[in-house]
């Protein structure tokens, strides 16, 4: 049997990834000398809370390996197979971690896949994969279809600022922006598992149109677009956005999610998310 091994953040609620049987990971959220697991030490309220009364900006670090050998060990020890999907390499560094620790058991019934990606879109991904494993797929069969429903994903944030992702050193090619950001409001996208600027506007109503469309024209010709919206405190403009994709695309009961505190460290308070898949050509 495969099983898979995901972490926070992917954007899916705890309480659905343990539902599907996914063994969960923790980001590491970082005050200056005060660490915390964000899955049992900290939520994305709490983090706020804390963010507002604190002077400096946290930081992440990826799940250390420690945490992936005790997971590993059960995997194998039930004679099961372990795959590991992770957030994108280039952004993060839970793919090293998880390779570090494989590297202690010595077998092939271990396997890392980066998803180049982040958040909710990875979520989308780490659900179908278990939707695969569950029918019966090879380990090799879903390992293919993950990298080849990544590379269809045509995701967009909406970030207030781009202070966050430029002090955090995710920002990628995004820097162009910084410093030119006077009555902008940026739009980012990801591109090869980085974050990169896609358009900029002036007003949040522009952007929100603007990502709406496009998302609705991306995903018009697939059955299974996996379309979702995320936000960090930001509910009442995420509600709006979900209404207004689906009044574009017809889908009823888009989910919304919660941005995981590990994505808010980087991307801010106010961030939301639109992720979706375009159909296979």
């Amino acid at each position: 049997m495969i099983k898979i091994i995901a972490d926070t953040s992917c954007g899916l609620p705890l309480d659905t990834l343990n539902q599907l049987g996914i063994e969960t990971l923790p980001q590491i959220i970082i005050f200056q000398s005060e660490t915390f697991r964000d899955d049992t030490e900290m939520n994305t309220a709490s983090f706020l809370e804390k963010l507002r009364a604190s002077k400096d900006l946290p930081g992440t670090a990826a799940p250390p390996p420690a945490l992936y050998t005790p997971i590993y060990k059960k995997i194998l020890d039930s004679g099961d197979t372990a795959l590991v999907i992770t957030p994108s390499a280039k952004v993060s560094g839970t793919f090293r971690s998880a390779t570090v620790a494989a590297n202690e058991f010595h077998t092939d019934q271990i396997h890392i896949v980066d998803s180049n990606t982040i958040a909710s879109g990875l979520g989308s991904i780490v659900r179908a994969a278990q939707y695969w494993v569950d029918s019966g797929l090879t380990i090799t069969e879903v390992k293919e279809k993950i990298v080849e429903m990544s590379s269809r994903e045509r995701v967009f944030f909406l970030v207030p600022t781009l202070e966050y992702l430029h002090k955090g050193g995710r920002i990628g090619g995004a820097s162009k922006l910084v410093g030119s950001l006077l009555q902008i409001v940026p739009i980012l996208t990801i591109k090869d598992g980085q974050i990169e600027p896609f358009n900029k506007v002036r007003t949040v109503k522009q952007a929100v149109r603007m990502m709406v469309d496009l998302t609705a024209e991306y995903c018009a010709n697939n059955p299974e677009p996996y379309l979702t919206v995320s936000e960090c405190d930001s509910e009442p403009l995420c509600t709006q956005v979900s209404e207004e994709l689906t009044t574009a695309t017809g889908i009823p009961e888009i989910p919304i999610y919660t941005v995981p505190p590990a994505i808010v460290v980087h991307a801010g308070p106010g961030v939301i998310e639109i992720s979706g898949f375009i159909a296979r050509s």
